[in-house]
């Protein structure tokens, strides 16, 4: 059998990883939101979260 990936370095895997990462807590941040929409300024909160290393993680602890 021959894989689907054919020799392409793990790039691709991890970008889509991160992809399906971020649109698992833009989820999470919709299904949060009290309206009918998620606000522009929410879903900017949660990309810019994502590009503070480390802020996740003190997000977590309370």
């Amino acid at each position: 059998m021959v894989s689907s990936t054919g020799g392409r370095s793990g790039g691709h895997d991890d970008a889509a990883l991160d992809e399906i990462d971020l649109a698992g807590e833009l989820m999470i941040a919709a299904t949060a939101s009290s309206g009918d929409r998620l606000p522009t300024e929410r879903i900017d909160e949660v990309l810019l979260d994502r590009s503070d290393p480390g802020r996740g993680d003190r997000d977590a602890e309370g």
